[in-house]
C-alpha cells in the first residue's frame, strides 16, 4: 500500500537520487559539473537541513514498504529569495559558485519545485497521486494556487497538468529553456 506522509531530514539519501531526475541539468548547472555522486550529495545535504528551499520542511513523499519511491517539493512563492539564499552561500562556498538564476516562482502561489518517482515506481501514477494529495491540501483546504514550470519539450508532463486543471499562465525562459508557467486555484 502507497502511503503519503511529510518528509523528515533522515528520508534526505533516499530523495536526493529521485529529486536529482528532474532537475538534474539545473544541479550540474548549480555545482559546474555533470558528477551524478556530487549532485546526490548536494540535494541530499540540502534535504536534511531546514530552512532552504529544497529542505525536507517543504517536501511530501510516496512511501510504498517502507521505501521512498516519488517526492513533491513545494514551497510558498515570496519565500524563494529567504529559501535560496542558503544554497546559494553553499554553492560560493563550496564550489565557488555563482549561478545566474532567474525567478521561477513569485508572491500568490505557492511554487512545485520538483515532482518525480523512481524509475522503478514509474507508470503506477505516484507522480498524479502526489499531485492530487498537493492541490486537496493547498488549494481545497488552505485556498491556495499551484504553481509549477514544465519544459515545453515535455509535451506529456504538459497534458497531464492541463488534464488535472492546471491552466497556462505565461510562458518563461529560464536555464536557457523555455518553460510554460502553469496555476492550479
Amino acid at each position: 500500500m502507497i502511503q503519503i506522509r511529510k518528509a523528515l531530514p533522515a528520508d534526505a539519501e533516499a530523495i536526493a537520487p529521485i529529486m536529482l531526475t528532474a532537475m538534474e541539468d539545473i544541479i550540474y548547472y548549480f555545482i559546474g559539473e555533470q558528477d551524478q555522486q556530487k549532485a546526490t550529495a548536494f540535494l541530499a545535504y540540502h534535504i536534511a537541513q531546514p530552512e532552504n528551499q529544497y529542505s525536507y520542511e517543504h517536501i511530501i513523499v510516496a512511501e510504498e514498504e517502507e521505501n521512498i519511491i516519488g517526492q513533491i517539493c513545494l514551497y510558498p512563492g515570496d519565500e524563494l529569495e529567504q529559501l535560496r539564499a542558503p544554497i546559494l552561500s553553499y554553492l560560493r562556498t563550496h564550489f565557488k559558485r555563482e549561478p545566474n538564476l532567474g525567478n521561477e516562482t513569485q508572491a500568490g502561489e505557492v511554487y512545485i519545485d520538483t515532482l518525480a518517482v523512481s524509475a522503478a515506481a514509474q507508470g503506477k501514477g505516484i507522480g498524479k497521486m502526489l499531485l492530487l494529495y498537493a492541490i486537496d491540501l493547498f488549494v481545497h483546504r488552505q485556498k491556495e494556487v499551484l504553481g509549477l514550470l514544465v519544459d515545453k519539450e515535455n509535451p506529456k508532463a504538459k497534458k497531464l497538468y492541463l488534464n488535472m486543471g492546471f491552466r497556462p499562465v505565461r510562458d518563461v525562459q529560464l536555464f536557457g529553456k523555455e518553460l510554460a508557467h502553469l496555476q492550479y486555484s
